[in-house]
């Protein structure tokens, strides 16, 4: 772990990917539980570490990064609530007071690396080589422009991260995984059971007695919260999708006709050639080659051989002739015949000659067998162009308080509409309301928004827009008894079923636990008894489900218990228990070392991170906190 911790450090991405394990690691540390952690201070810096500040624009710019490597990796926007509840600003507060604190104790102990290795690891950074392997410092200061850090700034990131490495690896590095830690994971792996089982299906019960109208209304009583009807709004949406308001039919042959001549490439494949070339330093001695050549004196492969040129090398490939960034070889190569030799041709790095021994044919899809696809192409652009100016047109109208389904119908677009919509955005027959576009998100938004309310446009993937009214809210509320009376039966009788089976299941164990055999328990049951072997592990086996094998696993041998199974329930008695033995040393145990060395480095790790921000004392300023994160909350 350590040695990829300092790999990572190495390159312009080091403290990103540092950052992000750091977070993991502090993970268990309880900074935000802290209630004196949390106090507001009077300074505008958001929190102070020691004697170190970090500033509002530290977090801001953290927590931009963040957000957008996120969006990134899950590929879908993220509202300022949908980030607080996944605790991305908490993250990165988190990773800023950590790096802070280590920063502090790396130059308490001392810890500084020096100006050389700095340099060094620059220079030894794959990202900043040029082609030759070489450092290349104009590749250098592209990089870290596209990355948005100067010189200067990505320096001192550079020597803080490998310092806190430095601090990282002496803290836990060398760490051993202890045998007994071993020894129990192999135990916990490997152990196999044995059962005799019987399953008792809720036949065994017998019928149940018809409640009375008293004990339907106790257990309604208590378990309203299972007969709860969940919010639902009325709502109107007016969707402004490109691919909406693309009209194919509407786009001219003539345009169709224009595009399919300057993107013939899209359609087809061009011409590819298998070309070989033979470099002389002058047009002189490479027309004395090519008569040579001509006069059938030596071969085409000889009078390379002769020139220096080695027979791996003499073939440039299979390129099409854009492939050919040298373009007097370029058009020299494709006006060529098939295995003929050139003329000299002048190119960027000397006289050649040319060969082309292989030529695969250009392929070109007729225009009727795209026009619809270049008209679907050019409509949707049309669209995506006047999508601003329609949006603008709608944002009009709607200052002017105009309805959304007027505008919808003016403008021909589609309207989204439904009198009850729960925020899964299933309607009131329990059918799932289409055309919602970004459901995720626009439905999130519907769920906030008021009635009456002036909520701006949400922005779509597809790069539309999304207006949304929110007409009636219909707050969750307990549904009355009388309209679920049905369905509250139907559930106290599911109850009463799996008590019953679940006291019958007990009488059975008791019985088993008195000496009596599970063969003649289940033989006055009317049971068939089944064993089963080589159970492992949280891992379902035949009927015996997951929540089963985990009760088998918890149950002593020669030991009764039961446990539900879906709607029967199991009664089972475990017969056997074994596990290989344990060999320290062995392939097996090693991996089990090698799999645990990180985990416990990392705990290691955080613990001493946890005692190094006790030790230098934190506060964060929560106003300033909310403000650098864009908003009150």
């Amino acid at each position: 772990m350590l040695t990829n911790m300092r790999k990572a450090s190495q390159h312009w991405l080091g403290k990103i990917i540092l950052s992000v394990v750091f977070v993991f690691l502090i993970a268990g540390v309880a900074i935000f539980g802290v209630e004196e952690f949390f106090r507001a201070g009077s300074t505008s810096s958001v929190a102070t570490v020691g004697k170190t500040s970090i500033s509002a624009e530290a977090v801001r710019s953290a927590y931009q990064n963040q957000l957008q490597r996120y969006q990134s990796q899950t590929r879908r926007s993220l509202t300022p609530d949908q980030a607080r509840a996944l605790g991305i600003d908490r993250q990165v507060l988190a990773q800023l007071v950590s790096e802070a604190s280590l920063d502090q104790q790396t130059a308490t102990l001392g810890l500084s690396i020096p100006d050389a290795a700095v340099l060094r690891a620059i220079r030894e950074e794959k990202s900043f080589q040029g082609a030759n392997g070489q450092f290349d410092p104009a590749l250098f200061f592209q990089t870290l422009q596209r990355a948005g850090i100067n010189e200067t700034t990505f320096v001192r990131e550079q020597r803080a991260v490998a310092a806190r490495l430095q601090l990282a690896e002496a803290v836990a590095s060398d760490l051993h995984v202890p045998e007994a830690l071993r020894e129990a994971v192999h135990r916990y792996t490997t152990e196999r059971r044995a059962v005799a089982a019987v399953m008792l299906p809720p036949s065994v019960v017998g019928a149940i007695p018809a409640p009375t109208d008293e004990a339907l209304k106790a257990y309604y009583d208590e378990n309203k919260y299972a007969f709860r009807a969940a919010e639902t709004r009325a709502v109107n949406l007016l969707v402004l999708d490109p691919q909406a308001m693309a009209k194919p039919d509407a786009v001219s042959q003539e345009d169709i006709a224009k595009r399919y001549e300057a993107d013939k490439a899209k359609y087809g494949t061009p011409e590819r050639r298998t070309i070989q070339q033979i470099v002389f330093p002058d047009e002189a001695s490479a027309e004395a080659a090519r008569k040579t050549i001509e006069a059938n004196e030596a071969p085409f492969e000889a009078v390379a051989a002769q020139n220096g040129a080695d027979a791996k090398n003499l073939t440039l490939g299979t390129l099409t002739k854009a492939e050919l960034f040298d373009k007097p070889v370029a058009d020299a190569a494709f006006a060529l015949p098939k295995d003929t030799v050139s003329q000299p041709v002048k190119g960027r790095f000397g006289t050649v000659l040319l060969r082309v021994t292989a030529i695969e044919p250009e392929t070109l899809k007729p225009l009727a067998d795209v026009q619809a696809d270049i008209a679907k192409t050019i409509a949707l652009e049309r669209a995506t162009d006047g999508i601003e100016a329609a949006h603008d047109a709608i944002e009009d109208a709607r200052a002017n308080t105009k309805p959304l389904a007027d505008i919808a119908k003016e403008r021909n677009l589609p309207l989204v509409s439904s009198a009850s919509m729960s925020a899964q955005g299933i309607d009131a027959e329990g059918k799932l309301v289409e055309g919602i576009p970004d459901r995720d998100t626009t439905l999130a938004a519907l769920f906030r928004a008021e009635v009456g309310g002036d909520n701006e446009a949400l922005r779509t993937k597809s790069g539309g827009y999304v207006w949304y009214d929110v007409t009636n809210i219909d707050r969750a509320h307990d549904k009355p008894f009388d309209s679920v009376r049905d369905e509250v039966a139907a559930r106290w009788k599911t109850a009463e079923t799996e008590r019953l089976l679940a006291a019958k299941a007990k009488e059975l164990t008791d019985r088993l636990d008195k000496g009596e055999t599970l063969e003649a328990v289940a033989q006055s049951a009317g049971l068939t008894v089944e064993t089963v072997s080589d159970i492992a592990r949280n891992q379902p086996k035949g009927d015996l489900t997951a929540d089963v094998v985990n009760r088998i696993f918890a149950t002593p041998v020669d030991k009764s218990a039961s446990a539900e199974a879906g709607e029967r329930r199991a009664v089972f008695k475990v017969t056997a228990a074994t596990m290989p033995a344990y060999v320290s040393g062995s392939p097996a145990d090693a991996a089990i070392a090698k799999r645990f060395e990180a985990a416990l480095a990392d705990d290691v790790l955080g613990e001493y991170i946890g005692e190094v921000q006790k030790s230098v004392g934190i506060t964060v300023n929560q106003t300033a906190f909310r403000r650098a994160i864009g908003g009150e909350y």
